[in-house]
């Protein structure tokens, strides 16, 4: 069997694509692990990334446009367009015979794949520059993504069937780069032709005048010879020897082709196409400008967007998405304002969120005691029964993309600690002495109270042995600042290792049932259901007694009571961060303020070149919105 062989340009070109695709598939499958119902992915943990993810999957895409740039310009250098061209012929092909069936049937997988990689490619520059980074994109993105194993199975057994191994093993077969073809110019075409005609005319002519004589075939052959040009045996005759001797100039092409390798043009065009997007992208940072304002001018922190300076600023806008519920589309666009007085930096974000969800773990009394309305709550996934939230997030990490910095996917991402209860990664940051701040607000847990929970990313600590035994989950890097908070659940979880069984007990009991009640509003159980304005879903120390069974039996089955409880106040680090909130048509309203200056080693002070990141809960604990691309502060 005859060794098939493949261009070296066409065999460069398609390992790069390979290794290129197959990087940007597998980071690709460790990012949509973080998508809810998409924990099934894990089951591939062995094979995929965790320690850096996102810089990779980004590096693979530029690399995947360098080379489909390099592939189309050498296919047209090197006159291989052939190769991938669908005509009718190819058409037909398809219900040919079984050669040409296969034949033209590559093609077509051909055509697919070049309209998948274009799908993937806009798509993705699309999420990740923010220009629509919705559920729809992300739709289109990731149903994309399975094309394309599943052209890499049809291409390889389609080329088994044209040429068994042999048609295989041609992409490890090297040969030169086939010459390209002769421009076509038309002029010239049209030149020599006309010279041909006008000879074939003259030598019609000559000849229609010489008396015929028979002669055999050879003989006229020479004879014919000898009417078109004179012998060195024959005398010039005196006609002839009076007409001055006529030389024909050879015709000078119209058009010079410059002959280059045609492997070197697209590789030097590629590269330099892909050098201007990372130019592009490295120059075009997200900023968001922190205005300078008077001191009387700063807002007040009352959740009203009418203040008189928020009017005045334009807002910046960024999509997030991968989220939980938001109607189901897991997306909620979130507007950012800022500005500051010189000592004080103030925020308005502004958020999509359906519902305004307040029902944080609550209780309900039924005839076998007191239970937790919860739906993953044991592993530290509660999607159901949870309050709305916001994160901000704040790092001096020097990276365009600070997620991979401060998360790491994969169920154990680090290996001498627990596995994380929930199959997702970890919040930390990389090395010791290295934090990243964070903010969260909690639409019952302390926001109501004018506070916003003040943590910080840093290195992994040390698990504890109920976070080892898998009680509750362990949390990486993920840690409240120094001091306390004025909120704590209220309930106790106690558990029989025998048994397996859970059991709850409230902590404090409402004195007056009634009043209770009426603050939570309307009650019903259904999650998706909001709250009505004016409702809290939280109790004061005040207004609640310590548990006893004696009160317990005064409350009756099928009782809802709030499982936060909110006593004293915010102290120490965890104090930095004040605001207040408020729901309505839709959207909810957060005023932030903060010292610009801090001097606490988990806080990052506000200032310039700074990057931030923002997240948004829809009644869930942990599956938040995103965006991949950072905001840049800038401080005036």
């Amino acid at each position: 069997m005859r060794r098939r062989k493949t261009d070296y340009g066409t065999i460069i070109l398609h390992w790069l694509l390979v290794a290129a695709i197959v990087v940007a598939f597998v980071t690709g499958l460790r990012i949509a692990t973080e998508a809810p119902d998409r924990t099934w992915i894990n089951w591939l943990d062995t094979v995929l990334p965790s320690s850096s993810v996102w810089v990779p999957h980004m590096q693979a895409a530029v690399v995947l446009t360098a080379v489909s740039i390099a592939y189309a310009i050498y296919l047209i250098r090197s006159g291989l367009t052939r190769r991938v061209v669908l005509d009718k012929i190819r058409l037909r092909g398809l219900v040919g015979r079984k050669q040409a069936r296969f034949g033209s049937f590559s093609v077509l997988l051909v055509w697919i794949f070049f309209a998948t990689m274009l799908t993937l490619i806009v798509s993705g520059g699309l999420l990740y520059f923010g220009l629509s980074a919705g559920y729809g994109m992300l739709t289109v993105h990731w149903y994309a993504t399975w094309v394309i194993p599943a052209f890499a199975t049809f291409h390889v057994l389609v080329h088994y069937a044209i040429g068994r191994s042999s048609q295989l093993l041609r992409v490890f077969r090297p040969d030169r780069v086939p010459p390209p073809p002769p421009r076509l110019d038309p002029v010239e075409l049209l030149t020599m032709l006309v010279e041909k005609s006008s000879s074939s005319a003259a030598e019609f002519q000559s000849t229609s005048k010489a008396p015929l004589q028979p002669t055999e075939p050879h003989e006229a052959a020479h004879d014919r010879r000898d009417t078109r040009r004179p012998t060195t045996h024959q005398k010039p005759t005196m006609q002839s020897s009076s007409k001055k001797p006529t030389t024909r100039r050879p015709v000078k092409p119209r058009n010079v082709t410059l002959q280059s390798n045609p492997l070197v043009v697209a590789a030097a065009v590629a590269i330099t196409g892909a050098s201007a997007v990372v130019a592009a992208d490295w120059m075009a940072v997200d900023d968001l400008r922190i205005h300078r304002i008077a001191v009387a001018n700063a807002p007040i922190l009352d959740g009203d967007t009418s203040d008189p300076v928020w009017r005045t600023i334009p807002p910046f806008s960024v999509m997030t998405n991968n989220g939980d519920h938001f109607d189901g589309r897991g997306e909620s666009k979130i507007d950012i304002r800022a500005v500051h007085d010189g000592t004080w930096a103030y925020f308005l974000f502004t958020w999509e969120d359906p519902t305004r969800s307040l029902k944080q773990l609550p209780l309900i009394k039924q005839v076998d005691g007191w239970h937790l309305l919860h739906d993953g709550y044991e592993n530290g996934d509660e999607h159901a029964f949870n309050e709305d939230k916001f994160s901000v997030l704040l790092t001096t990490l020097d990276v365009d993309l600070a997620g991979d910095r401060t998360f790491h996917a994969s169920p154990q991402p680090i290996p001498n600690a627990p596995a994380t209860m929930t199959g997702r990664g970890l919040h930390y940051t990389p090395a010791a002495g290295i934090y990243a701040d964070v903010w969260q607000w909690k639409a019952t847990s302390g926001g109501p109270t004018g506070w916003m929970d003040d943590d910080h990313f840093g290195p992994p600590v040390e698990p504890t042995p109920q976070q080892v035994s898998h009680v509750v989950p362990y949390k990486g890097g993920f840690e409240p600042d120094p001091g306390s908070a004025n909120y704590s659940d209220n309930f106790v979880v106690s558990f029989d290792p025998a048994s397996g069984t859970r059991y709850v007990m409230p902590r404090r009991l409402p004195k007056n049932l009634a009043a209770t009640t009426a603050a939570m509003g309307q009650i019903t159980l259904d999650p998706d259901v909001g709250e009505s304005d004016g409702a809290r879903w939280f109790m004061t120390e005040a207004e609640s007694d310590p548990y006893t069974p004696e009160r317990d039996r005064q409350i009756p089955v099928g009782t809802v009571l709030p499982g936060v409880i909110i006593a004293g106040e915010f102290t120490g680090d965890r104090a930095d961060v004040r605001c207040a909130a408020r729901w309505a048509s839709g959207h909810w309203a957060l005023e932030v303020a903060r010292r610009l200056e801090v001097d606490s080693q988990y806080d990052v002070a506000l200032r310039t070149g700074v990057f931030m990141r923002v997240s948004a809960f829809d009644h869930t604990q942990i599956r938040h919105t995103r965006h991949v691309r950072p905001i840049r502060l800038e401080v005036e």
